[in-house]
């Protein structure tokens, strides 16, 4: 296709050379016949034999003007008198003669250059008054180019261009090899039916698949950004083209995308939304980021947690109670019935002790039942789990599962750092202040080193340095 546009391109513009070529050359021609004919008509002995002697072949005025027409090349020199007739030919036997074309334009003292049709056939010609010494019109000077010179002129240029259009052609030609090589190797070779269908492959899977899908140029804009990241992140189809920057307040989320921070399958949120981004760089400086949401795991997974610790406190209820009925079924074996009395009312007592104190200070029932759960597991592993005395938390809570969740998961970190120590206890701290929930979990396990963060187990037998607490609010 480049080849053929190529040859097209250089056909035209070498036709488009030549017709001009053509006129110049017919003016060129005629412009040489009219300045032979003014020099011509400029030889004062010209008009002096003109009005002194006949028209014969071996007159002066033949003589001078074949003298003039060997000289100068032209195909012929006629002088006529006013009568128009020939004074001078190049064939002998036309002298005294009419001139076969009109004389008139030249006779009444205009200069004239025309391409025309005479006895010689077709030719440039050039005619000029011919004065005398006191300025009177005496006859006329007509001088022709052969027309047959003028395109031999013209064909012996085309060669030379046809030279010139070839070299043009093979730059071309070469230029056009070298641009589809290239492009060949940029696109693998495939045909632009292959490409075309690639693209539309591509926008069918950008725009339906369920990962956000966002591309960076290696300025930082956004050169593509499919439905389900316009979703995510908030974007508009309209904001192709501007800079990460510009379309997305900053924060984690920015940074991430934009490779600031680095890892894989890395944690941020954006408008609510628990996301999962993997930031893979281009060739071009430009990055392709995908993105996961993971809003609806994280939210079943904080369900699944609270689920879990119910029956996990469940669980440590029911063998609670498989081991008093099983204590109490041995003393009514051994007909102990004082002892089994007194047995199951210190047992109801407890329980109704520590139930009693939760509910007095948690009025929210989730969180209060799942303290009064955790208390039975903490029992049951041998760890004293009380609410502070200055707790009070009431019954307004605006997310009430997800505290739930982390209170659940403080406590079960609690009880696993405590478990093993001298005394083992857990204290839990809630209280609000009207807008915000403070919470504050303490345990007697081995704390953090004080050298820095690293987590010690409580089995390792080290001596604990200070409480460890976890809060958050």
């Amino acid at each position: 296709m480049q080849l053929a546009i190529a040859t097209g391109v250089t056909v035209l513009a070498t036709g488009l050379f030549l017709a001009p070529l053509s006129d110049h050359l017919d003016d060129q021609a005629m412009r040489r016949a009219l300045a032979i004919a003014q020099t011509t008509a400029a030889e004062p002995r010209m008009a002096d034999a003109l009005q002194h002697t006949r028209p014969t072949p071996g007159g002066p005025v033949q003589t001078e003007a074949e003298r003039i027409r060997r000289a100068t090349g032209a195909e012929y020199v006629v002088i006529m008198d006013r009568r128009g007739v020939r004074w001078s030919h190049t064939s002998p036997g036309e002298i005294g003669k009419h001139v076969s074309t009109d004389p008139t334009e030249a006779l009444e003292g205009r200069e004239v250059m025309e391409i025309d049709e005479g006895t010689l056939g077709r030719s440039a010609r050039g005619k000029v008054p011919l004065r005398a010494g006191d300025g009177r019109i005496v006859g006329a000077v007509s001088v022709g180019i052969s027309y047959e010179s003028v395109r031999a002129r013209l064909v012996a240029a085309v060669p030379e261009m046809l030279a010139y259009a070839g070299g043009a052609l093979a730059v071309g030609a070469l230029a056009a090899y070298v641009v589809s090589r290239r492009l060949q190797r940029r696109t693998h070779d495939l045909a632009f039916s292959d490409i075309s269908a690639l693209l539309a492959e591509r926008e069918a899977m950008l725009h339906g698949i369920r990962e956000g899908v966002v591309a960076l140029d290696g300025h930082g804009r956004i050169r593509l950004i499919n439905d389900e990241a316009q979703r995510l992140l908030d974007l508009r189809p309209e904001d192709t083209g501007q800079p990460l920057e510009a379309v997305l307040a900053p924060g984690r989320t920015t940074d991430v995308l934009s490779g600031r921070v680095t890892g894989a399958d890395l944690l941020t949120v954006s408008g609510g939304r628990v996301l999962v981004a993997n930031r893979m760089p281009t060739d071009d400086g430009g990055a392709v980021v995908t993105l996961r949401d993971r809003t609806e795991l994280e939210r079943l997974g904080r369900e699944l947690d609270g689920t879990r610790g119910l029956i996990d406190a469940l669980r440590a209820q029911d063998h609670e109670h498989a081991n008093r009925m099983h204590t109490l079924l041995g003393l009514l074996e051994l007909e102990l019935h004082d002892e089994a009395m007194e047995f199951i009312t210190e047992a109801i007592g407890v329980h109704r002790a520590t139930a009693e104190q939760v509910t007095e200070r948690v009025h929210d029932p989730l969180l209060a039942s799942l303290l009064v759960g955790k208390a039975t597991v903490a029992t049951e592993r041998g760890v004293s789990l009380t609410v502070a005395g200055d707790s009070l938390l009431p019954n307004r809570l605006v997310d009430p599962p997800g505290l739930v969740t982390i209170v659940g998961n403080l406590i079960d970190n609690a009880l696993d750092a405590a478990v093993g120590s001298p005394e083992p206890r857990v204290e839990v701290e809630l209280c609000t202040d009207d807008r915000t929930v403070l919470l504050r979990v303490s345990d007697t396990g081995p704390g953090y080193p004080p050298t820095g963060a690293t987590w010690s187990s409580p089995r390792a037998g080290r001596p604990r340095s200070r409480p460890r607490t976890a809060s958050a609010a």
